[in-house]
């Protein structure tokens, strides 16, 4: 039987009429105590309470397993564990497979507070952690150590974009060691763009916060993983105390259902102004994984069926803070947020030097001021109208 395309799968995926009760849409089912008929019904679900049986409000409802089923079924995992935002998704996925004593490898290009999460918690935990040069490719292999038990990647990679040829990473690491887990934040593919589990990837993580969600109104982390690991993450994690609210996991189902066309005008979008700049004499270069020259391009045109929003570009100059003031605080329809992924086109900048000290492995290689862009769903030309204006104010 043909495979569903990803535009159709993400609308039917987690709509099984158990959960939506005959409705378009999963039930929201809000439940802390969920109430046994006898003591053979209580049996049953205790026996079967990590398959989907309704146990104990924190091991989920109906809305909740609609949301699992349909991110298990999209990722091609074995189970979706959740968690109440993306930085708790990476860091429980972590705790559930480490020891004091253990060591872990982190790609230098991950998202700040990972790194943080790494040094200061996994630290005092006694874990050891080695960051390593996002483009190493099968030179992981040399880093892998006897007590190594989690590799976490990231691509393309936090604000610089990096993308990582993920098949020779894999390969490397499994040659040292196949008990080792590997890990990757894949926020910017939004799971689907690049299905991590099919290049031999353990967990798959996800900020749900963003594309999946879409709106920046609600806050999720997601983390599909494959059989061998699913049953560990999944137990952990609940030790740990990770869930999401029903309302939550409501609003993330969907999400999924307009994530499709919301990801295609992104890339769309994304593409057009991407190269607008790469034209542009103040732009030294820009970092968008669909672009020709960005770092790991040819991975990306390998390994990738699309790209989001999300990019940066580097300019030739460092701004001063009264420049940096100026071209920030006064565009039209980029607006300064943390966070990214909803209908809305964000922007934020970072010094050459602020950036080198998130870089544990390799620094950087620019001297200009870094701007990372995320494209919404505006018309395409107006944002360039706004990114214009804002070169203008450095040009004066």
């Amino acid at each position: 039987m043909k495979s569903e395309h990803i535009e159709t799968a993400l609308i039917g995926a987690g709509r099984t009429k158990r959960y939506t009760q005959g409705a378009v849409n999963p039930v929201t089912q809000r439940a802390s105590s969920l109430v046994f008929d006898s003591v053979a019904a209580k049996k049953h679900a205790t026996a079967n309470r990590a398959k989907g049986e309704l146990f104990y409000g924190r091991r989920g409802t109906l809305t909740h397993f609609a949301f699992q089923e349909a991110m298990t079924e999209l990722e091609g995992g074995a189970g979706c564990a959740l968690y109440p935002c993306g930085a708790a998704a990476v860091s429980n996925a972590i705790l559930s497979f480490v020891s004091a004593g253990d060591h872990v490898l982190v790609t230098g290009s991950a998202y700040e507070p990972t790194q943080d999460f790494c040094t200061h918690i996994l630290g005092r935990m006694n874990v050891s952690t080695t960051y390593f040069d996002p483009l190493i490719g099968a030179a992981i292999g040399d880093l892998v150590q006897p007590n190594t038990r989690v590799v976490f990647l990231e691509s393309p990679g936090s604000i610089t974009m990096e993308v990582q040829d993920i098949p020779a990473i894999v390969q490397a690491v499994r040659a040292v060691n196949p008990e080792v887990v590997i890990m990757i934040d894949n926020t910017w593919a939004a799971g689907v763009l690049f299905k991590a589990l099919d290049f031999g990837i353990d967990i798959s993580i996800q900020a749900g916060t963003k594309y999946i969600i879409g709106h920046s109104d609600y806050m999720l982390g997601t983390a599909v993983a494959n059989a061998r690991c699913w049953d560990q993450l999944r137990e952990y994690s609940y030790l740990m105390g990770q869930m999401v609210d029903a309302d939550t996991a409501y609003m993330a189902s969907r999400g999924l259902r307009t994530l499709g066309v919301r990801l295609k005008q992104h890339q769309q979008s994304s593409i057009a102004v991407a190269q607008w700049l790469a034209a542009r004499p103040e732009v030294a270069r820009v970092n968008h994984p669909a672009l020709p020259g960005s770092k790991g391009h040819e991975f990306y045109q390998r390994d990738f069926s699309g790209c989001s929003g999300l990019f940066s570009f580097v300019l030739k100059q460092r701004l001063s803070d009264q420049q940096l003031a100026d071209y920030l605080d006064n565009f039209r329809h980029f607006t300064m947020a943390y966070s990214w992924g909803g209908f809305e086109s964000l922007i934020l900048a970072n010094q050459p030097e602020e950036l080198a000290a998130i870089r544990p492995a390799g620094g950087i290689d620019f001297s200009g001021t870094l701007v990372r862009l995320h494209i919404g769903l505006e018309n395409t030309e107006d944002l360039i109208d706004d990114l214009a204006a804002g070169f203008e104010r450095i040009n004066r």
